[in-house]
């Protein structure tokens, strides 16, 4: 995997010039992290408070990656810290794998969003706002290496297999993509807290446990 030193333009729109972020060659994640902080590769930086980046240990054997950090992540500054966190952290315990030995990261580092009254109403990231991040979670992957990636949602599904990837017809199965010999995809943690009962919420959540500990497996 090969990230630009100094950036490359990927589109032009209006008056605004998209580029892949300069995420540098380096086998530090610190470093990668401290260049994340100053990244203006796209307009998403202008409304949020701060880049979020990934987070865990460098020696992690699984790498879980999402869509984007939400408003609590936004402001904390570490991924999976709210409502979608809480249940992703229980989900993970209940499939028997320890959040501190994995790493957790999201597709895009800045936080989407648009005002209503008075709360930030997240927006699904463009694709032209994934492309600007792709270098940083490729950075994330080349320096950390997990013998499992673990897709969660459609926007982290089609970030590693393409925009035709559908998580609804591949969810649960141990796949092959360009950054892990064995890749799984399964849904958002956010998704399950959107179901409109608590049938569909208990049934959801045990399609999603099951998910991870196909993953859990798969490091072994």
């Amino acid at each position: 995997m090969r990230s630009e030193a100094r950036g490359e333009i990927i589109a032009k729109s209006g008056g605004d010039i998209w580029m892949r972020a300069p995420a540098p060659e380096t086998t530090s994640l610190r470093q990668v992290v401290i260049a994340a902080k100053g990244c203006t590769a796209c307009p998403l930086y202008k409304h949020a408070t701060q880049t979020v980046f990934g987070e865990g240990p460098k020696s992690a054997r699984m790498m879980l990656v999402g869509e984007q950090p939400g408003d609590q992540e936004d402001v904390a500054g570490k991924p999976f810290v709210g409502p979608a966190g809480k249940l992703l952290d229980r989900a993970l315990a209940e499939a028997g794998i320890n959040r501190d030995e994995v790493y957790v990261t999201n597709a895009v580092k800045h936080f989407k969003w648009e005002p209503r009254g008075k709360r930030r109403i997240h927006q699904k990231p463009s694709s032209r706002d994934i492309a600007a991040c792709r270098p940083w979670l490729e950075a994330e992957l080349r320096i950390v290496q997990p013998d499992v990636l673990v897709c969660l949602g459609s926007t982290a599904g089609q970030t590693v297999f393409g925009p035709q990837f559908r998580v609804t017809k591949e969810r649960g199965r141990v796949m092959r993509s360009e950054f892990a010999d064995k890749t799984v995809a399964t849904v958002h943690p956010s998704s399950l807290l959107r179901a409109p009962d608590e049938e569909s919420r208990r049934r959801e959540y045990a399609k999603f446990v099951d998910d991870l500990r196909i993953a859990l497996r798969a490091t072994r």
